[in-house]
């Protein structure tokens, strides 16, 4: 009788063991941009956000990536807790083999699930106060820097066509990392850039600079199929109203390789998380829960657990 007593306990142990030993051995690899962007820096955050909130249950390796392309790529290969930063729209074309992911189809793609949120790329057309710009039509005649070969660069150039500005602005040839320097020596009259705000480069322009950051008419938001964003009034030094302009939602993915406890604990630190990385980086403080209707395609159930615990409003293909 003791000897079955014994047996029967160590079998109820070990039918226990597996869903803490899950949980305390949860090691994801997080892929996210190149190391030199404020991409990369969110995604180291998010894993010490990971490893505070979790009590060091959930480990997260950060992996440097060329870009959100790549990352859907990489779905075809990648097995186990592989989480990925990609706009939801490069899902949808991933999935339908479009684009720049034409003759490149694989029923992986089916298998992509939306976790969160992350900061959107937003759109920053910034002016020096010298120049006394303060809309897109007084851009004509005036230098400005769009940069080469970033999203910020290839938006930038659209939206000066869209608006009746192109062949109108003389463009600056200088590198993007240069211009705060070249807006304070009037070299050039303003800049393009898409990040995260609030923005690095453009606090730093509105702080020893003066620059004033255009807004967007409702018309030229609807114009530019992009997503409305507003930033804050001040946001930025000398900003004294909201600035209207597009982003770019960006969002963290995984797989149905993910077991749904571990998407709901990730998901759940996440935003539990989300408050002190605000402390340390203020471009936390412009994700919220609203941010889930950017997600075009299915959410992790794990996370959709956690989405409904809260009272989060969730489309109607979540």
């Amino acid at each position: 009788m003791k000897f079955n007593f014994i047996a029967k306990l160590a079998v109820a142990t070990m039918a226990l063991l597996p869903a803490t030993q899950a949980l305390a051995e949860t090691r994801i690899t997080y892929k996210s941009a190149k190391s030199t962007s404020s991409y990369y820096q969110m995604a180291v955050q998010i894993a010490e956000g990971m490893k505070a909130g979790s009590n060091g249950d959930i480990t997260v390796t950060v992996e440097e990536s060329q870009g959100s392309v790549q990352n859907v790529m990489e779905v075809m290969g990648r097995k186990g807790n592989y989480v990925f930063t990609t706009p939801p729209v490069l899902v949808k074309l991933a999935r339908g083999g479009k684009a720049m992911f034409k003759g490149k189809e694989n029923p992986r793609f089916g298998d992509i699930r939306a976790l969160f949120p992350i900061p959107s790329l937003t759109m920053h057309f910034v002016m020096s106060k010298g120049s006394g710009v303060t809309d897109f039509a007084g851009m004509e005649g005036k230098t400005i820097l769009l940069g080469k070969g970033s999203f910020g660069a290839k938006e930038g150039a659209k939206y000066l066509k869209m608006f009746g500005l192109e062949g109108k602005v003389k463009l600056a040839e200088v590198e993007l990392s240069n211009a705060v320097p070249a807006l304070k020596n009037g070299q050039i009259d303003g800049f393009v850039t898409a990040g995260s705000y609030p923005a690095p480069n453009v606090i730093e322009a509105a702080a020893s600079a003066g620059a004033t950051v255009l807004s967007l008419s409702d018309e030229q938001v609807k114009e530019s199929k992009r997503t409305r964003l507003e930033i804050p009034a001040g946001t930025y030094a000398g900003q004294s109203s909201a600035i209207t302009t597009t982003s770019l939602p960006v969002v963290a993915f995984t797989t149905t390789d993910m077991d749904n406890a571990t998407a709901y604990a990730m998901t759940k630190t996440y935003w539990e998380s989300k408050v002190s990385m605000s402390a340390g980086a203020k471009w936390w403080a412009g994700v919220s829960l609203d941010m889930l209707e950017n997600i075009s395609t299915e959410i992790h159930p794990g996370a959709v657990k956690y989405y409904k615990e809260v009272g989060a409003k969730l489309a109607a293909h979540h």
